[in-house]
């Protein structure tokens, strides 16, 4: 083999795509391999919360049952008794996780949380031919970019944008504030859900959205400005290996902290979804706009980098009185929503990871169960307030869980000692009502969140015919506004 120097003052270029080609195509001839054997597989899970322990529950579903080994950051014990091995350890440490998935015989990642999307983690696996149900971290952007993913869907003409603007500088964003009546201000970058502020909720006056557009830029360097628009939001949980896309249920979550939608944002406090896999304000054709918005996202994120897109695109969308809008992108399933739709399924959930990891999507089916569910977070009474309200929790609190009358647990923030289980500042255990119908389901998850016993607090109007009636009054009342606006023109 011979090989040549390039002319004084030329730079051999190097085909970051063609790099990203190779190494997809090694780690699909090594998952394969593993295929033909038809033996357990080992999977390694990533990812600590009640959203990870639903993924391993799915997981280990399967048949042949794999053996499932999950590094978290730290121990769920939820996750722990359906393991065969843990390792508790950083999301940002990338050599321990690929020493633990090289001493284990790793066959295929299901990456859980962003963060360890957001660090690279897929491209660590993939170097070793291992695959993962998650994108690498150019296509993670989707998630961790507010910029790229409106700019991507401006470059495709992709619908579903807002009006918008993204700045790395104040300069042109009083123009913007100008032109909108009401705005959306969020940082540009990962903050947990909690990052985004709302003018009426969260700010009233110009002023006051200029002093967060500047605290932003300090912080993260670019900020995103969009039309507050109104109306209703679903999430749409997609699962993609590029080509192919296929929606899961729709569900709607439930950000507030308190009852009637009340109290600032949290990561979210419950979800439910639906036997007839909609949603009682949602048209059959929302949930058709939202799918097809994120086909056209995945052709365009092929178009813009030539790697294929593989994992999860949730999409959290609006029904809006002019149709369905993108609020924005998580590159994972939703936490609460993963326990609405995993709980259901009746795909092996290792043949879909398998089929999403080599291109063949679209020869599953993808099946769930015809019932409706309920999700209700069970989480510290301070929980999502100031460190200085009264309920604000002053350390680790002992739990109590009584008779779950036929709901699921899936633990968030605990920790299992000798004595109990014990809270966190966060997010603690999901209980989730599955029935027939959705009043069934809300009842069911309702008994359980009260078995549950200490200095507590939960969303007890998840799921109640009050709210989605307001819900479905509330877009009754705007289409009802853009017919008779379209029938005056």
């Amino acid at each position: 083999m011979s090989s040549q120097k390039p002319p004084d003052g030329e730079i051999l270029s190097f085909d970051v795509k063609a790099f990203f080609r190779y190494m997809a195509n090694k780690t699909l001839i090594n998952l394969a391999s593993r295929r033909k054997k038809d033996l357990p597989m080992n999977v390694l899970l990533i990812g600590n919360g009640a959203r990870e322990h639903a993924l391993a529950e799915a997981l280990v579903r399967a048949r042949p049952t794999p053996h499932l080994f999950a590094y978290m950051k730290s121990n769920n014990p939820g996750i722990a008794a359906l393991a065969a091995k843990t390792k508790i350890g950083s999301y940002s440490d990338l050599p321990a996780i690929r020493e633990w998935a090289k001493a284990n015989d790793i066959a295929f990642a299901v990456i859980g949380p962003e963060d360890p999307l957001n660090n690279g983690v897929v491209d660590v696996l993939q170097e070793m031919g291992i695959p993962s149900l998650g994108p690498v971290k150019s296509l993670a952007r989707l998630e961790t970019s507010k910029s790229f993913t409106r700019n991507l869907l401006a470059k495709y003409g992709i619908p579903g944008n807002p009006r918008f603007g993204n700045f790395s500088s104040l300069a042109g964003i009083e123009a913007l504030l100008d032109e909108l009546d009401s705005v959306v201000i969020k940082p540009d970058g990962l903050t947990g859900g909690k990052g985004v502020m709302v003018q009426g909720d969260h700010f009233a006056s110009r002023q006051e959205a200029l002093t967060i557009c500047r605290e932003i830029l300090a912080d993260h360097g670019l900020v995103t400005i969009e039309e507050k628009l109104e109306g209703e939001e679903f999430s749409l949980q997609c699962l993609t290996d590029g080509k192919t896309v296929l929606a899961t249920p729709p569900v709607q979550d439930h950000k507030r902290r308190f009852n009637d939608d009340q109290g600032p944002n949290t990561g979210g406090m419950g979800s439910y979804s639906c036997a007839d896999q909609l949603l009682p304000f949602l048209e059959r054709r929302d949930v058709e706009a939202g799918l097809a918005i994120t086909e056209q996202v995945a052709a365009a994120l092929f178009r813009e980098t030539g790697v294929y897109y593989r994992g999860v695109m949730y999409g959290g969308f609006m029904t809006t009185r002019r149709g369905v809008r993108l609020l924005e992108y998580n590159a994972r399933f939703g936490d609460p929503e993963a326990m609405n739709i995993l709980p259901l399924l009746q795909t092996d959930m290792v043949e879909l990871c398998q089929a999403i990891m080599t291109g063949t999507l679209a020869d599953v089916k993808l099946d769930f169960a015809s019932q409706a569910t309920v999700c209700k977070y069970i989480v510290p009474r301070g929980y999502g307030l100031p460190p200085d309200d009264h309920n604000s929790p002053l350390g680790e609190e002992k739990i109590e869980i009584g008779p779950l009358a036929g709901a699921r647990l899936y633990y968030s923030s605990v920790d299992k000692r000798a004595d109990g289980l014990y809270m966190t500042a966060s997010r603690a255990v999901g209980v989730v009502g599955i029935a027939d119908e959705l009043g069934e389901a809300e009842t069911i998850a309702e008994k359980a969140a009260a078995a549950i016993k200490g200095a507590v607090a939960h969303r007890s109007d998840i799921g109640t015919a009050p709210l989605i009636e307001k819900r479905v009054g509330h877009m009754r009342e705007l289409r009802g506004e853009q017919e008779t606006k379209d029938a005056s023109q």
